[in-house]
């Protein structure tokens, strides 16, 4: 059975191509669809369903524009009701594809409409499941999204949902079978997913907390919820796109791609409400930037921090690129949903700065420097790595404000004396500096390296705490 994983790793995800006998099918593609097509072109196969494990949150699907593309049919699995033309199929259905089968297993509890698709090969065989957001390599699906579109779906309802689903739904499969998430480790759609991307259901009920088989209801329950962190903002947005459809992927490429000279984008910053998104590296941006603009580097986790700190998904937004990466950037702006980007800086940073335009710097120093300055300084450190990191290990009386949440916690941040921010390598820490100045608050020192590079120094630190899962 041809099966291939596509993993796009800035967004943990994986889309999964099924091919037999000429016949192809798509299941969670992202928001450009054309490798898709380019890849069933390879085996002259024609592109007859896709198929979509939920209304997905923390990306938007091409199924529309695969579908205008290709003619294909968009498969959803029972209780979905997106807006536009699409087969709801039924618990049990089974689809042909070439001599293959998929067959829908309605497995709510992620969402309501959550499906795996279990694979069987020509000779009946029982080979994978796509699980979508249900059961992932280490951990499950969180069950807390679908209450942000319907309040009545509470977390603890929907993981009573997804209880059941393992139990009943995926547990009683073969062991042999190899499992087949949507998400790999980093994504926010669950807390411990490990950075493998397939397993067999067997290794999975010995090594995954939440399919043990001794384990209740009440504590799955109990254990899914415990330590969940706030989803990120731009999520039910996502959702909603899903569901209701969007702009097609090639005008928001049409449009957004407008170069802008520096007069011309000077111009659009102070005539519109738009955001300057610098994603650049770090270094560069420490060097000079727009004024008031905000970092979050292409080559880091970049649309996931988009998301989570830009949040509402029409902002306008303005962008200084690396020249050449302009379409790089604004095709993983629209995967998660920005669709409204005005124009990018011709020429770059640089072309700024030639014309003579003001601009901004950063301080930064380096850790060698900062051990010279911290016995002096200890109250005014704060890391903005998440709460799991903190907690497991950081500099003695640091005060810790997270990435996540800086936006809602700037009173933290003193406002007449100096202060000090670092992350774990560098990057986090330039975009919530980044973030800080854009909000007036300018006496701030970014620490290079970050906490990786602090713990080469003498400065006091605690001693390391696996953080519990219990």
């Amino acid at each position: 059975m041809k099966v291939e994983q596509i993993y796009t790793g800035c967004l943990a995800h994986a889309a999964y191509y099924i091919e037999s006998n000429g016949e192809a099918a798509i299941i969670d593609p992202l928001r450009e669809v054309q490798p898709y097509i380019k890849r069933a072109k390879l085996d002259d196969a024609k592109v007859k369903y896709i198929f979509e494990t939920h209304f997905h949150a923390d990306f938007v699907s091409g199924h529309l524009d695969l579908k205008k593309k290709t003619g294909a049919q968009i498969v959803f699995g029972p209780t979905a009701k997106p807006s536009y033309d699409a087969l709801i199929a039924e618990d049990g259905q089974i689809f042909e594809i070439g001599d293959y089968k998929i067959k829908v297993i309605h497995t709510p509890g992620h969402t309501m409409e959550s499906t795996t698709y279990l694979l069987i090969d020509e000779n009946g065989k029982e080979h994978g499941i796509v699980t979508g957001d249900t059961l992932f390599i280490g951990d499950v699906g969180r069950p807390d999204l679908a209450q942000k579109i319907a309040s009545d779906l509470t977390q603890e309802k929907l993981a009573g949902y997804l209880f059941d689903s393992l139990r009943n739904k995926i547990m009683t499969l073969p062991d042999n079978i190899i499992v087949y998430p949507a998400h790999g480790a980093g994504s926010a759609c669950g807390k411990n997913m490990s950075k493998e991307t397939t397993d067999t259901l067997g290794n999975q009920k010995e090594v995954n907390y939440a399919l043990r088989a001794d384990m209740t209801k009440e504590e799955f329950i109990a254990e899914l919820l415990d330590g969940l962190a706030e989803p990120p903002a731009y999520f039910p947005q996502n959702v909603m796109m899903n569901i209701k459809g969007y702009e097609s992927f090639d005008n928001v490429m049409t449009k957004s791609q407008k170069p802008l000279s520096p007069k011309a984008f000077e111009a659009a910053a102070n005539e519109t409400e738009a955001i300057v998104l610098d994603v650049r590296h770090q270094k560069e941006f420490v060097k000079g930037h727009i004024p008031r603009s905000i970092f979050i580097g292409i080559d880091g986790g970049f649309a996931p921090w988009v998301g989570a700190l830009i949040a509402d998904v029409s902002q306008p937004i303005l962008l200084v690129t690396p020249e050449g990466r302009e379409e790089e950037v604004i095709t993983r702006l629209s995967r998660v949903g920005f669709d409204n980007v005005i124009g990018y800086l011709e020429g770059g940073f640089n072309s700024w700065k030639d014309t003579g335009m003001e601009y901004d710097t950063m301080a930064s120093i380096s850790t060698e420097e900062f051990e010279k300055q911290y016995p002096e300084n200890k109250d005014v450190v704060f890391d903005v790595r998440k709460d799991g990191e903190f907690k497991s290990e950081h500099i003695v009386d640091a005060k810790h404000t997270a990435l996540d949440n800086i936006n809602s916690h700037l009173d933290k941040f003193p406002e007449n004396k100096p202060f000090y921010v670092h992350c774990a390598g560098g990057y986090r820490s330039v975009i919530a500096a980044s973030i800080l100045k854009s909000r007036g608050i300018h006496n701030l020192i970014n620490v290079e390296g970050g906490y990786g590079a602090i713990k080469k120094t003498s400065i006091p630190r605690t001693d390391y705490v696996c953080p519990s899962t219990l």
